[in-house]
């Protein structure tokens, strides 16, 4: 995990929360990303007297999750439905193992779809009419 860059806040000090700029500058999500995670509810911050945001320090590893999430191709809505579950679960592990075999099996669905549709095309190629009924 990247270490946070270095505050000159001494409320971060006292408190341990960090600011929407270290978060941004830790994860490599900009200021603007990290709005749009709090505004869909993947992840919260308080409120500081001058109302700035602050983020708990396992904020960064959250957002890292969320992001790789992402990568591996969940929307932010299916990463949303899939913390709120995750978090109820007593083997946390074992319930995120359970989506990423449930994100498979889809992954899985679509490539058979997408195979079947390219099958269909190929087929067509070459034929005099190709748009014409089969």
């Amino acid at each position: 995990m990247p270490a946070l860059p270095a505050s000159n806040s001494a409320s971060n000090a006292r408190t341990g929360d960090i600011s929407i700029g270290d978060l941004a500058a830790a994860t490599g999500v900009s200021r603007d990303g990290l709005r749009f995670y709090e505004a869909r509810g993947l992840i919260r911050a308080r409120r500081r007297s001058n109302g700035y945001r602050a983020y708990p320090p396992e904020t960064v590893e959250l957002v890292q999750y969320v992001r790789t999430a992402q990568q591996l191709g969940f929307t932010l809505a299916e990463i949303g439905e899939g913390m709120a579950q995750v978090w109820q679960q007593p083997d946390i592990d074992a319930a995120v193992t359970a989506l990423l075999r449930e994100k498979l099996a889809a992954i899985d669905v679509r490539i058979a779809s997408l195979q079947a549709t390219r099958d269909a095309l190929a087929a067509r190629v070459g034929m005099p009419c190709p748009l014409a009924p089969a």
